[in-house]
């Protein structure tokens, strides 16, 4: 089942691996450091006990790293491809009981809890304003969660995952201080009854050249869900750099 989920990803990542130099293309690497902000978690969501992954258990400082490709069509117009996985780790002892997704942890004994959060998104998003010092677009996109939260002790383990779907709202804004450096802010995120999601990064960004940019900045990524199957919220923070590769299509090649 996950395979034919992922199968249109791993299709459109091919896709844009082998854009010819004639099109404008973009290929985006970020990495750096996520640290746990809060992970409070109840499973199920109406009978489970209530523990945090950061505050009863000890969450460890991970390396994150980010792969987005895109395409940008006459300008204005941008599709973009991004694998963002994301798998914390947490350890240390309660001293309470905990039901978690029907097995009984006891108190007082050491446990490990694992919270993967993979994510898989296809953008598409119009820019608004298009202007060599400013540029503001807004768009759409689908994105499909890998997540699992786990816990175990010694001779018991359980996990509760969750493969789906979710619609979000993109943005961009780019103010372009110089020729050289530059302001973004940009991300995706939606709020319902049932939960919520934000995934926001604002950053200075440096133009090298033509073909190469870096960025440095901070990331948060915030959310969760409710019902009677799961109570999850969590946030992290990231610092993060970034490099960008933007090839360049011919007529812009031949001008230059």
């Amino acid at each position: 089942m996950k395979t034919l989920i992922y199968l249109p990803f791993i299709i459109l990542l091919t896709f844009f691996l082998k854009i010819s130099v004639s099109a404008q293309s973009i290929i985006d690497f970020e990495t750096g450091a996520v640290f746990t902000g809060y992970n409070n978690v109840r499973i199920p969501g109406d009978r489970g006990t209530y523990f945090s992954l950061k505050d009863d258990l000890k969450a460890k400082t991970e390396v994150f790293y980010r792969f987005r490709a895109s395409y940008v069509i006459k300008s204005r117009h941008t599709l973009s491809l991004l694998y963002a996985p994301l798998e914390t780790k947490s350890e240390g002892s309660v001293a309470n009981d905990i039901f978690f997704e029907g097995v009984l942890f006891p108190a007082k004994t050491e446990l490990t809890g694992t919270y993967k959060f993979n994510s898989y998104r296809l953008t598409y998003r119009y820019d608004l304003v298009h202007k060599s010092r400013f540029v503001f677009g807004l768009g759409f996109t689908a994105k499909i969660r890998d997540a699992k939260i786990a816990l175990s002790s010694p001779g018991l383990t359980s996990e509760k995952t969750n493969v789906g779907f979710v619609p979000i709202i993109n943005f961009r804004l780019l103010w372009n201080v110089n020729d050289k450096f530059g302001i973004l802010l940009d991300g995706d995120a939606l709020a319902a009854p049932q939960g919520r999601a934000e995934d926001i990064q604002i950053a200075t960004t440096y133009k090298l050249s033509d073909h190469f940019g870096i960025r440095a900045g901070y990331r948060i990524l915030e959310g969760g869900a409710k019902n009677d199957k799961v109570y999850n919220f969590a946030l992290f923070h990231y610092a993060s750099v970034g490099l960008s590769y933007t090839f360049m299509n011919r007529k812009e090649s031949n001008e230059r």
